[in-house]
């Protein structure tokens, strides 16, 4: 099967079989290798990608559903590392083995491009599913906080 979708602003065609997750697309066919495999059944988040800007598995979402979408990696929200989150998440030094954390990321930016000033319970309710084995959950939390904060200065 041959798809057309956007990946990080460029237009990709890939033909492969019609139910390859997109993890394996991105990963294999398309060279991306932020995106990291962790369960493969949906649940821990470290394959999580926006979609039409809705952070969604990579694991779970099949090739064939994405004809025209608009995909963005880990890769892709900050080619130069320059992004709040990107920024706030070292000056807290919120990754120990960082595996998580490009899942983290993208469900956090999610988070803040639909709330812009997140409570503590908006961000828990955000992040949740987005297993972290090294328990960085509070700093987590604080660095997005500090985006949010890092946005708001900006204007």
């Amino acid at each position: 099967m041959t798809v057309t979708f956007k990946v990080n602003g460029k237009s990709s065609t890939v033909d492969v079989a019609d139910d390859t997750p997109l993890l394996w697309v991105l990963r294999d066919h398309l060279d991306l290798k932020g995106t990291k495999f962790g369960c493969g059944i949906g649940q821990c988040g470290s394959c999580t990608v926006h979609i039409n800007g809705a952070p969604i598995r990579s694991c779970q979402r099949r090739v064939s559903t994405l004809a025209g979408a608009d995909i963005t990696t880990i890769e892709g929200l900050s080619a130069d590392g320059t992004h709040p989150l990107q920024r706030a998440w070292e000056e807290l030094d919120v990754p120990q083995c960082g595996y998580c954390q490009a899942g983290q990321l993208m469900s956090a930016s999610a988070l803040l491009a639909k709330t812009p000033k997140p409570t503590d319970a908006e961000i828990d309710t955000a992040m949740n599913g987005n297993i972290c084995r090294c328990t960085t959950y509070l700093r987590i939390r604080a660095a997005i906080h500090r985006a949010a904060e890092m946005k708001e200065n900006a204007k």
